[in-house]
Formats: structure tokens, sequence, C-alpha cells
């Protein structure tokens, strides 16, 4: 008899409330794959992009959203090493998550630390990844440099800001409460966060003396906060963008809105890179190429940074596993009321 799990789909695009608990099928794991049991499931602002219909390229629907997983291995396929039932691991998928079970290529999974719990776990790979690809791979930080992350009492920017300032960078951030810019500077270390419903622009200038000073800034907005960022650049400084949120403001999906963050954000022409002597990237951790050579030892660092205490995965709220907890997850991020990560428990 085929075996079966559930997991929390997308039958349509819309407002959070389309999702829905469905009862899928579950393959046995074949060659160089294992079955997860899963735990915990990270929930990432991409998931609402999905959801709305604004992602891009995503598999046919009905499907389930979810990039990371945390739990532990219940199958093993043929000609998979290093691996065996009950170990404790944290996958990284290109969708899928928000499921009770998952079989994952052998290569996309890797073991943490028995310290963490799995909610912990959880809430580490998508947004630790990719502020350490946007701070060191394609930012090339280094000790000195002045950095801006936008969001940053979010997942990624709480991530970023930690990994920053261990590096010995400094650090500025924006954040649209006060308790988060509070946070971000009292507790990770920043040197200053500004409102970003404010006047952060002019600020973080003023902060920097009036003239440019930021040699990396990590961008998930777009709109007129790139063009105000690159105002502010030194030579050869760096704007990494990991995402568009001006594109959706709102809960439900608006052609109109993406478009009109579309224009705000404007083109680069080659030669206003080229003359002030800036540099561009984007990181879209999940379509990166030799994703398997960076990805495992730069979690492998990261698991041991948090284990040695140097940063920490910020947690805010987890919800439960199933349609009611999925739901209620995305209208906490829709609204920016995280301060940090949400997870989705499995029962």
């Amino acid at each position: 008899m085929p075996r079966t799990t559930v997991a929390i789909q997308i039958p349509r695009f819309g407002s959070p409330e389309v999702m829905e608990e469905r009862e899928i099928q579950l393959p046995d794991p074949g060659p160089g794959e294992l079955h997860l049991r899963v735990a915990a499931t990270g929930v990432n602002f991409a998931d609402l992009l999905q959801r709305v219909g604004l992602y891009g390229k995503v598999p046919d629907l009905p499907y389930a959203p979810g990039f990371e997983v945390a739990g532990q291995v219940a199958g093993v396929g043929d000609g998979v090493e290093g691996w065996k039932e009950g170990d404790r691991a944290v996958a990284l998928l290109r969708f899928g998550g928000y499921a009770k079970d998952v079989i994952v290529g052998a290569e996309q999974a890797f073991p943490y630390p028995e310290t963490l719990s799995p909610i912990e776990a959880a809430g580490i790979p998508v947004v630790f990844l990719t502020a350490w690809v946007c701070l060191f791979e394609t930012g090339h930080a280094r000790e000195g440099d002045s950095a801006l992350t936008l969001g940053a009492g979010g997942g990624v920017g709480t991530a970023a800001v930690q990994l920053a300032v261990d590096r010995g960078l400094r650090v500025y951030g924006t954040a649209g409460k006060a308790e988060k810019r509070a946070f971000v500077v009292d507790e990770l270390g920043a040197e200053a966060c500004f409102d970003s419903r404010g006047a952060w622009a002019d600020e973080l200038f003023a902060a920097l003396g009036g003239k440019p000073g930021l040699d990396i800034a990590l961008d998930p907005v777009g709109g007129p906060a790139t063009k105000a960022i690159r105002r502010m650049l030194n030579p050869l400084g760096r704007v990494v963008f990991y995402g568009m949120s001006e594109a959706m403001p709102g809960r439900k999906r608006s052609w109109p809105k993406a478009a009109l963050a579309r224009f705000r954000t404007g083109s680069i022409h080659p030669l206003s890179l080229v003359i002030p002597n800036q540099g561009v990237f984007g990181v879209h951790l999940l379509y990166l190429k030799e994703k398997e050579a960076i990805m495992g030892p730069a979690l492998e660092e990261i698991f041991r940074g948090v284990v040695d205490g140097r940063w920490k995965p910020i947690m805010d709220r987890t919800f439960p596993m199933d349609q009611d907890g999925a739901v209620e997850a995305h209208r906490y991020l829709h609204d920016r009321k995280n301060l940090g990560k949400v997870v989705l428990e499995a029962p």
C-alpha cells in the first residue's frame, strides 16, 4: 500500500487563506536520497512571494512551499553513505518543506549540533547562508568595512548583522519598529539602526559624515531605497540584492504595485557602475551554482559559530505545522511583526 504524508499546499495563488492541508503520496527514498521525518520547517519571505504568484518559476499547482527543514533520518536510499536512521539533519530544498515528511538528495542534507533544538536548527540554514553568501561570497566583506543591512530586524537581517559584527565590520541597519531597532543595536552590536519608515537615508548619510561611506549594502527591498544606497557607496562599494519586498506591500498579489516597484528601482546602466566604481550583485540561494561546494563548508562554519556562542539564531515565534498555523505564520510575516525567524513545528 502506498505511503502518504501530510503537507500544507498552495492550490492557487492568493492571500494566506488559500493554503490547504492535504494528504500526499510519499515515495520511498531512491538511490542517493534520504527520507526525513520533519520536526520543524523554516518560514521565509520567499514563501509569501510564492503564495501570491510573484516568485517566478515554481512547481505546478498545487505544491508545498518551504526551503528548509530539520528532523530525523527515517530512511536511507541505496548508495548513501554517512547517514543512518535516527540521525539529526537539516536539509535545503527547492520546495516542499511544509510537510511532515520529505525526500531529499543526500547532498542536500547536513548534520546539526546536538545542542540545538530542531526548531533552532530549522531557523538557521536559509537566513544564515543567505547572509553569508551576500557578505562574504559576493560582498567580499573585510574587517573594517562599513555595511548596511535593510530589514535588519528580520531573519536574514539579524543573521547578517551578527556575521558582519563578528567579522569586524561597522554595521548599520534599518527596521520599522522601535523595539527592532533597539534590539539590532543593543543585542546584536550594530552602530545604529534607522527607522525604515522615516528619513533613514538622510540619517545614515549624516552618520557617515555627510559623504559616501558604505562598502557593502544588503538590499532585500528595491525601489527608492536602492537609489539612496548607491549614492552612499564608497568607490568599489557593492550592493547585494536578495529580494524585492517593495514589490509586495500587501497580502495579495498586485501586478500594478509590482510594476511600480520595478519602475521605482530603475534600470542600472553599465556606465553608472563604471564611473563611480560600483558593483551590483544578486543572490538567490536555492539556484546558486556549485551550491554544495559553498553551502556545506559555510553551514558547518555557521553551526560552529552558533555552538561557540559567536552568533545565535534569533527565534521569534513558532506556529503549528497545520493549515491554520501556516496561515497565521504568513499573516505574521506579511505584517512585519517578526523579530528574527518564524518556524512551523510538526506535532
